[in-house]
Parts: C-alpha cells; structure tokens; sequence
C-alpha cells in the first residue's frame, strides 16, 4: 500500500501529524474507493453512499488513530462494513418494531438483538437484485409496482427475485438455528 497514490506511506503519515492538506488529500482519495466497496454491501444505493460518508468522517475525525499506515484500507472498510450492517440492523429493527417493547428481560432482549443481527447478515449475503428487492418491498413496505419500477425490473422480474430472497433468507437462517424458529422466522414475517 506504500505506493498506491491516495494512500501513500508519506501522505498517510502527514495526515497522522495532523497536517490538513494531508488529511483532505487521503479523505478525498479515499471516497470512490470507500463508496464503491459500500455498494456492494448496503443494501440500497442511498445505504451505501450514507455509509461511505460516515466512513470518510470517522477518517478524517480519528487519523491520527490509525496505527500502521498500511492498514489504512483495511481499517476503512471494516468502517464501511460495520456501517452498512448497522443500517440493515436499524431496518430490521424498523421492520420489527412492533416486538422491539416486548422485552421482558435482558436475557429476551439479547435473544431479540441476536436475532437482529443473524438476520441482517443474512439479508447481507443475498445477491445485490434480491437484497434490494426484499428491503424495499418487504422492510420498507413499497408496494411491489413501485419496487420494481425503482429497481428497473419487470413485475414478474420483481416478483421473482422478491420470492428467491425470501427462500434464500428462509433457508440462511433455518441454516443458523434461527431463535424464532419455523421457516416463518422474523426476518420472513409479513412475507
């Protein structure tokens, strides 16, 4: 990474010093990077550029943090990745909200956070079509015209991809011993 342009050992150790050219230099280099690596973990283009941003402010907020300049990328797109899956938790959380109150215990309430987080995961490892179907259509409720018009799909495009989402997330979190249990756990609920 000594030599990659944006993220040269030189730069990257004068932004660590707190020199502003430097630092502006390595956030501005570091965007198109950042934001293309988000896209392929968020679950919608606006996810992705929101966590893009927030990665590039923890940047340049805590640079004088980083440890070793060669983990420069690395430690970004941990950011990135952490960003994008606490958005699809926060949908998830969203999604299920109406049991979010429901906790009767701690022991209940890490069940539910648990829950959360094999779901958003798994939502995660869907293929990009079928992960932004299933959050449109069924986290954030678009009716399915709508998503597919968004999305540029057909309906029975939509339709498709939506039904091999669910599958595919049915049978992840049947695979994980998902908490809820039955292939109608939360993350397929309203489905």
């Amino acid at each position: 990474m000594a030599d990659r342009g944006w993220a040269s050992t030189r730069l990257i150790e004068a932004a660590q010093a707190g020199d502003r050219e430097s630092i502006t230099a390595v956030v501005h280099g570091a965007h198109s990077h950042v934001r293309r690596f988000a896209e392929h973990l968020c679950a919608s283009p606006q996810d992705a550029e929101d966590a893009a941003q927030e990665a590039l402010i923890i940047l340049y907020r805590k640079i004088g943090s980083l440890r070793a300049t060669g983990a420069l990328a690395s430690w970004m797109f941990r950011i990135v990745r952490n960003e994008c899956l606490r958005r699809a938790r926060l949908l998830f959380d969203h999604y299920d909200g109406a049991g979010a109150g429901l906790a009767t215990s701690a022991e209940d309430e890490v069940i539910r956070r648990l829950e959360a987080d094999l779901v958003a995961q798994a939502i995660k490892e869907l293929p990009e079509v079928q992960r932004r179907v299933l959050i449109m259509r069924d986290v954030l409720g678009h009716p399915g015209r709508v998503v597919a018009e968004r999305l540029g799909l057909s309906d029975a495009a939509m339709k498709s991809q939506l039904h091999r989402a669910r599958g595919r997330l049915r049978h992840s979190l049947d695979g994980k011993g998902h908490a809820a249990g039955g292939p109608d756990g939360a993350g397929t609920a309203g489905a």
